[in-house]
């Protein structure tokens, strides 16, 4: 990991064509390990998601280059390594699956529907209301909350369109994302216990990830 997190950081000061390309050498270095890794999660994954086991690295690792061109930052290259594990579809997929972010200040684990289309985001959030007591059970069980005590992003400011305001869980409606992200320090990462705790943490999304892909495969 250190290896990756020196380039990462030589990187995000040299982000250009002409370093990369300098470097190129360094950069097939880091995405073999890279790809290390995601073999050895994706073994760990299939552990308990055995649809897994059919994935290979380059189902799960997004590539380097950034799409720039509906973008105001032109900068070429991104900063971190992202690795999704989804074991229905790969990482194209709108199924949930397990997501690590590698970044030197910025690493960590996450699980859930990122940015979900419409009709997959009123699916969720029915169920939810349909099956409240389920969805406290996973999102309040100790050890998840111990490490993914948020649940939700980009809320809304009042409740969504067609579910009753004064409902007493609504605000577990009010994300636009159902996501949930584990931090990682960077101690952590640059110590032999990073993978080990990385498919921990990706072991306690598993129940998230199902209840929300109910929802999902319903409207796919």
């Amino acid at each position: 990991m250190q290896t990756i997190f020196e380039f990462l950081n030589e990187l995000k000061l040299n982000n250009n064509r002409e370093w990369f390309n300098t470097n190129k050498d360094r950069w097939l270095d880091v995405r073999n390990r890279s790809e290390a890794i995601a073999l050895r999660l994706i073994a760990e994954v299939a552990k308990f998601d055995p649809d897994a086991a059919r994935l290979t690295p380059s189902d799960c690792i997004y590539r380097i280059y950034r799409d720039t061109r509906f973008s105001a930052d032109k900068t070429p290259y991104k900063t971190h390594i992202g690795i999704y594990i989804n074991p229905n579809g790969g990482k194209k997929s709108p199924r949930c699956g397990y997501y690590v972010h590698l970044e030197p200040g910025a690493s960590c684990v996450a699980g859930g529907a990122w940015n979900p289309s419409a009709p997959i985001l009123k699916s969720i959030r029915q169920d939810i209301f349909d099956n409240v007591e389920e969805y406290l059970e996973i999102i309040r069980n100790p050890e998840f909350a111990k490490y993914y005590p948020i649940v939700g992003e980009e809320l809304l400011k009042t409740a969504p369109k067609g579910f009753p305001k004064d409902w007493e869980h609504i605000d577990l409606l009010k994300p636009r994302w159902f996501t949930a992200t584990a931090p990682l320090p960077d101690r952590l990462m640059l110590s032999s216990k990073a993978l080990s705790t990385i498919s921990g943490l990706m072991r306690m999304l598993k129940p998230f990830d199902d209840f929300l892909n109910y929802s999902i495969d319903g409207r796919i």
